[in-house]
């Protein structure tokens, strides 16, 4: 067995979509020959945690090595599992982080993480070094462990860095020190992985010493065991079952699906009936109220934030789901973790997603109806259409090419050929 030393600091019983990338990448890669060491948080206060996913880490017989620093969720690990706040909060306590850690508030934890590293290339052969970002902190030790060892590195974004959609930059000290630490980390990499093409020319663009073989695109994707491994849940209805899986936070918000669904049941109270609207995460506070003050409570079925294995039973048990991706800046970069889980259950998607990286794939996809995050008249009347397809049961057909290759087992494979070629120009 090949080494890869494995750096993340996002890693079950952590839960959310941060962990799905890597955890998953982890199981599959002693399948073909890699065996992951994963240096990772030790207890956390979190906004959710999931056992179950730590369960399937042991199972695959991950060695992992955690550690706890002086970061918040370190801090705030006596709390375990915390609430989150409301989003006015959460976004003026991030934005204060922000300007305070450059690059990020995990600066403490990858320090120890890299002494930890450190001490085990002393002692062991390590063939390759392996980190996903964000956090940002998380590169910087990777660099260094590179700069002492000469261990080839490959670094694997999930989001970008200088052009983060989420980014804060109140001075411009802060961007020029958060592009000249991007700057130093990948002038260290071997290669650099990213989730989709927008992404591959954001930085090739930014960073012009990088050339385009410099950068391969790992999309996201799911893992067919997760689906075989569950059943649906039972229907006692023939109502159309339309199922959110996930939170919200900054733009990613179901306000003005709501707000288009309110307008459904006045103007065709007859299609609103039809419909149940299930919501599988943490939904959270502001949006309970919204519900109630739109006075479509009976609509709505509340599941609160499950393990990742019944969410996917709720995903499995649903009869189309949906997505939001919110206008800003940088919107036409993302595509989330969620929308590739999505895929896997080859399921109707609603995508209420402006145009770009999310809704080109949807397109692709095939089974999708794509509407302006701003527009509710439009969601309204997808709405009406997602209806009208479900009663004459005459949903468009998934793209099975498309869904094929997001398997999590495809994706290591590739993976590891990746690996396999930096190990081999090492030799």
């Amino acid at each position: 067995m090949f080494k890869v030393l494995v750096i993340a600091y996002y890693y079950p019983p952590m839960g959310l979509s941060g962990v799905q990338r890597v955890l998953k990448l982890t199981k599959y890669l002693p399948r073909y020959g890699w065996e992951p060491t994963v240096i990772t948080t030790g207890k956390t206060g979190y906004y959710a945690h999931d056992v179950s996913l730590l369960k399937e880490a042991e199972s695959a017989n991950i060695r992992i090595i955690r550690t706890e620093a002086f970061d918040p969720n370190s801090i705030l690990s006596s709390f375990g599992t915390v609430a989150m706040p409301r989003e006015l909060i959460r976004k003026l306590l991030s934005r204060i982080s922000k300007v305070f850690f450059i690059p990020d508030n995990k600066i403490s934890w990858a320090k120890k993480a890299y002494k930890i590293s450190a001490d085990l290339v002393e002692k062991e052969k390590f063939d390759l070094i392996f980190v996903t970002v964000p956090p940002y902190s998380a590169f910087t030790a990777a660099q260094k462990l590179k700069a002492k060892y000469d261990i080839p590195l490959i670094v694997d974004y999930r989001d970008l860095w200088h052009k983060n959609h989420f980014r804060f930059n109140i001075t411009p000290y802060h961007i020029y020190k958060h592009h000249k630490l991007e700057d130093k980390c990948l002038r260290a990499a071997d290669k650099v992985l990213v989730i989709n093409r927008r992404f591959k020319e954001e930085i090739l663009q930014q960073y012009k010493f990088l050339s385009f073989k410099d950068i391969e695109i790992l999309p996201h994707g799911y893992d067919p065991e997760d689906f075989e491994s569950v059943d649906a849940l039972p229907k006692n209805n023939n109502k159309l079952r339309l199922l959110y899986s996930g939170i919200f936070y900054e733009y990613i918000s179901p306000k003005n699906f709501l707000k288009a669904f309110k307008l459904l049941t006045l103007e065709r109270p007859d299609i609103a009936a039809s419909y149940e609207l299930h919501f599988a995460g943490i939904l959270r506070r502001e949006n309970q109220l919204l519900i109630k003050k739109l006075g479509i409570t009976d609509y709505v079925r509340e599941h609160g934030y499950l393990e990742h294995k019944q969410a996917i039973k709720h995903i499995k048990s649903a009869d189309a789901l949906w997505m939001v991706i919110g206008k800003n800046r940088d919107s036409d970069l993302i595509s989330t973790g969620k929308l590739f889980e999505y895929f896997g259950s080859g399921k109707p998607i609603l995508g209420i997603v402006p145009p770009g990286t999310a809704s080109s794939a949807l397109k692709e996809y095939g089974t999708s109806y794509i509407c302006d995050p701003d527009d509710v008249t439009g969601i309204k009347n997808e709405f009406i259409r997602l209806s009208e397809d479900f009663m004459g049961n005459r949903f468009p057909k998934a793209n099975i090419e498309f869904i094929k290759k997001h398997d999590r087992n495809i994706l290591t494979q590739q993976l590891v050929k990746l690996f396999q070629f930096h190990l081999k120009a090492e030799l």
